[in-house]
């Protein structure tokens, strides 16, 4: 059986993943900030300390072994330029410590694990387009964490794929969850979706079959890989 810790797994795309993946036979231990189930375990990623909490009990929970980690959970909130200097840098760093510093942090005891038991594993890492061709004014600090994410996915497959260390990175566009909704109805809505070719946004189903394929099926060569979900709204 493949143990899997996946974080931000309560809802939208996180859910859908969780879902997917415990019909395929994997265990895996969710996250959220307040658990709801036996199988969630409550982190705050905000807080330094959190990731280090948050693998030790999937560590636990899982027997020992951890096979794949799934670095979903983030937050999304405008910071316009215009919020007092503080108020700015506030949303910045809150934003940078659970979009990017927790997935580090997991990551690197990801990483750490493996090396000390000489085991496989993989991590997968859900970035976003906005990482690639950047977002609103209101949100430089997500489009940033994302692209910082991108970075540090890459550096991962490169520095651990002779170890069987393998990292894949997922990059979805507007996908229909509550927050997406929210944001799209304040950037006009049918406007914004005329930038979809597709003429639609993501379903999180989609995201989270992606998401499943690189946990599970993905061959090794594929490592360091990114792959692009947003209805051709930004091809590379």
């Amino acid at each position: 059986m493949t143990n899997i810790l996946l974080t931000g797994s309560s809802r939208g795309i996180g859910a859908a993943i969780r879902a997917q993946l415990q019909a395929r036979g994997a265990k895996v231990v969710g996250h959220a900030t307040r658990a709801h189930d036996a199988d969630t375990v409550a982190a705050d990623l905000s807080d330094a300390a959190a990731p280090k909490e948050l693998w030790d009990a999937a560590l636990e929970r899982s027997g020992g072994t951890l096979d794949v980690l799934v670095n979903n959970a983030g937050m999304f909130a405008a910071n316009p330029v215009e919020n007092g200097d503080l108020q700015w840098l506030d949303a910045w760093e809150e934003t940078m410590r659970v979009n990017l510093t927790a997935a580090a942090q997991l990551s690197r005891f990801a990483v750490r694990h493996w090396q000390e038991t000489g085991a496989p594993g993989r991590i997968v890492h859900i970035a976003s387009r906005a990482g690639h061709r950047g977002d609103s004014p209101a949100h430089w600090h997500y489009a940033a964490s994302k692209g910082a994410m991108l970075a540090m996915h890459k550096t991962i497959a490169r520095a651990y794929a002779a170890e069987g260390i393998l990292s894949f990175a997922i990059t979805p566009g507007f996908t229909d969850t509550s927050t997406a909704s929210d944001y799209l109805a304040s950037r006009g809505g049918a406007a914004l979706l005329a930038d979809i070719p597709l003429a639609r946004v993501a379903l999180p189903d989609e995201i989270a079959r992606i998401a499943v394929f690189c946990a599970l099926d993905a061959p090794p060569s594929m490592t360091g890989t990114t792959i692009d979900a947003n209805g051709a709204s930004y091809v590379r």
